[in-house]
């Protein structure tokens, strides 16, 4: 397939643009012929704008009652678009643009498909920035992660002797974008499917990284069972910390000639 003219180059503007967004990131927004984003704080999108002035926000696709899924087609659309008007075309989204970013995987997919060249550049995501803010490593005991609602609706299985990190628990069960906040409904079971796994007194931590210079990130720890008193947003990550260490195997250890 021959090369096509247009190209798409996806970045992440980290979760504090300022000290976060790479140079290498800043270099494919200034080159662009088109540049689209997606931010969370008004910052963030003037440094966008100063960088390039083709730059064009895509929050305006996000509409009240509207399901996410349909709002994601249209941001993949919109990209794909100017990428087959033969633009060199960014795309910048917050944190890493592939993590919880549906549109950028398949604008990037699809690109491909079509013979253009397109890549995806990595950023800083809130995990990272939670493994710092909260002081853990993932490799000292492990890690698993799961987007609360889809751990919710499938039969995950959890290990409580690693860390465990749900991302989105402020919209468990959410479809459809609010401007005003989300009811939350789902919150109760997940707590209840938590529970087949945790003490209700376990400790746990509700998690918001900082997205402004200067500003803490939002730490609120709490007993299992009273996380529904705990303020959450859509920006709400829940890190459970290990329930108890891991259990050895004997034979393997024995087999890798090491002693317990």
């Amino acid at each position: 397939m021959p090369q096509m003219k247009g190209s798409l180059i996806v970045v992440g503007t980290g979760i504090r643009s300022v000290g976060q967004l790479t140079t290498e990131s800043i270099a494919w927004i200034e080159r662009a012929d088109k540049v689209f984003y997606i931010v969370s704080e008004p910052i963030a999108e003037s440094l966008i704008q100063r960088l390039n002035s083709t730059a064009e926000s895509l929050q305006k696709l996000y509409v009240q009652g509207k399901p996410r899924l349909e709002t994601y087609k249209d941001i993949a659309d919109t990209i794909l678009a100017s990428v087959r008007g033969g633009n060199r075309t960014c795309a910048a989204f917050y944190g890493h643009p592939g993590v919880f970013v549906l549109p950028s995987h398949e604008a990037v997919r699809q690109a491909r498909s079509e013979g253009y060249v397109a890549r995806m550049l990595p950023g800083i995501s809130a995990e990272d920035c939670l493994f710092a803010d909260l002081g853990v490593d993932p490799a000292s005991s492990g890690c698993q992660a799961y987007e609360a609602t889809d751990f919710v609706m499938h039969h995950r299985q959890l290990d409580p002797s690693c860390s465990v990190i749900l991302w989105q628990i402020g919209v468990v069960g959410e479809w459809t974008y609010q401007q005003t906040g989300y009811r939350n409904s789902g919150l109760p079971l997940l707590i209840e499917k938590l529970t087949r796994y945790y003490r209700p007194d376990h400790g746990v931590f509700v998690y918001e990284a900082a997205v402004l210079p200067e500003c803490e990130p939002t730490i609120r720890p709490a007993p299992l069972c009273h996380l529904p008193y705990v303020p959450l947003s859509s920006a709400s990550t829940l890190y459970i910390p290990p329930a108890h260490a891991a259990i050895p195997d004997r034979d393997m250890y024995q087999r890798l000639g090491l002693a317990l």
